[in-house]
């Protein structure tokens, strides 16, 4: 049986930078409150409720705030993002060696599920709305064994759940904040995972650890 491997979605599988910095600026013009888009596109990762408090938002507003913020989402978000590069190859080759994909996001599912459907990006399961540590519950219950994501929310969730961590800097967050923070290996973008995850998919023998080396050294 292959291996269940996790993946977070925004600067992991997929850019959504041009449509967050949008929407958000959209929605400050709207309620008339100082929301940043350019600053929320360059931080993404910690849910949205917290980040409409960061700006400022009140408290009695954020519920209105983020179904607003959802429901733009669709027509303003989803045309304009992109997939990163390695993307699809790196889903490919977890079904390739017999394995599933589980993606585990901060997201509004129903949102999430927009993107996957639109970028063509096949995936076996998503869960939607969990944050850093909060990702642990998912991630064991479909019983991946590897996450991968950008953030070091991402790396708290995948140690969490006893997943090996897979960082990425394709996000806000840099090679050595994301092995500080416990990555296994961190990568420069998903082009390099196909080659790592082959070595760490191999058959191993007894006593041999399921570590792979960092290929970047």
């Amino acid at each position: 049986m292959g291996i269940t491997v996790g993946f977070d979605l925004d600067m992991t599988l997929i850019d959504p930078r041009p449509g967050m910095v949008a929407v958000m600026n959209a929605l400050g013009v709207e309620s008339g409150l100082p929301l940043d888009g350019e600053f929320f596109a360059a931080n993404l990762g910690p849910p949205l409720d917290d980040s409409l408090r960061g700006f400022g938002a009140p408290e009695e507003r954020i519920p209105e705030l983020v179904t607003r913020f959802r429901a733009m989402y669709p027509e303003v978000v989803v045309p304009v993002t992109v997939a990163l590069p390695g993307a699809a190859e790196a889903l490919h080759a977890v079904r390739a060696a017999g394995g599933r994909t589980v993606v585990v996001t901060g997201k509004f599912a129903p949102n999430a599920k927009l993107h996957l459907d639109a970028l063509g990006l096949e995936v076996d399961v998503l869960v939607g709305e969990l944050w850093s540590t909060e990702k642990a519950a998912a991630l064991t219950e479909h019983g991946a064994r590897v996450y991968v994501g950008d953030h070091l929310g991402d790396v708290r969730g995948a140690l969490a759940a006893g997943a090996v961590p897979v960082g990425v800097t394709t996000g806000p967050c840099s090679k050595a904040e994301l092995l500080a923070e416990g990555a296994d290996v961190v990568l420069d973008s998903l082009t390099e995972f196909p080659g790592w995850f082959s070595s760490f998919a191999e058959p191993r023998e007894p006593g041999r650890s399921d570590r792979a080396p960092d290929p970047a050294g």
